[in-house]
């Protein structure tokens, strides 16, 4: 299984715009074979930061997310609203 720790930090001004199009990934991505795990967390300090959770079966699970019409329109989507993007692929030791 791989683990995807995702921290976001949304420009200012635009947290509640990144907020919307963040919570519209869920779905469809919880949807995708290999998915088993797909959550969003928001900061209780700072309003700008969030972070997705995603647990994935295997590799291609992944790449076949990473390839989806969905994140690839998210991506487009949130380019001008995300002021950081920190990704860590992980796994439990």
């Amino acid at each position: 299984m791989i683990v995807i720790q995702a921290l976001l930090t949304a420009k200012d001004g635009k947290e509640e715009e990144l907020f919307q199009e963040l919570k519209k990934m869920i779905g469809p991505s919880l949807e995708e074979d290999g998915c088993k795990d797909y959550i969003l967390h928001r900061s209780i300090d700072d309003k700008s930061v969030f972070t997705f959770y995603e647990a994935w079966k295997d590799e291609p699970a992944l790449q076949a997310h990473i390839a989806s019409p969905h994140y690839e329109s998210y991506r487009q989507r949130t380019e001008d609203l995300i002021e950081t993007r920190d990704v860590y692929r992980l796994k439990r030791i």
